[in-house]
């Protein structure tokens, strides 16, 4: 059985929530492409790679998510805080085919907090 975008996207969120990039990476596709601002990124190693740098640049981070699904595409604002950094601009889109995610587009804009 195929899982629904949704359920991927959902399953997604928790494996981001646990910081492991191996079972993050698990719900993208052998060949999935990661587009971030630096770079276009392939196969799971590339995705292994754009998450760790995300998640390095927002440790713990308290996220605000804003999904918004049209058929095999996600299109997702959001935010995210941490103590030392926030980002106000996130924006990603997901293509998913199969039951995992295709591609993924990534811009954010990383603010340091004083504090």
């Amino acid at each position: 059985m195929t899982r629904t975008p949704e359920q991927i996207f959902h399953d997604h969120g928790r494996a981001l929530g646990s910081g492991d990039l191996d079972r993050i990476s698990a719900n993208y596709a052998e060949d999935a492409v990661f587009v971030t601002p630096s770079g276009v990124l392939r196969g799971r190693e590339g995705v292994k790679q754009g998450i760790g740098t995300l998640l390095g640049d927002l440790p713990n981070a308290a996220w605000d998510l804003k999904p918004q699904f049209a058929d095999d595409v996600l299109f997702l604002e959001w935010s995210a805080t941490t103590g030392h950094a926030r980002v106000e601009d996130g924006v990603d889109t997901f293509v998913f085919r199969d039951g995992l995610i295709q591609a993924q587009t990534v811009r954010y804009t990383l603010v340091a907090q004083n504090g």
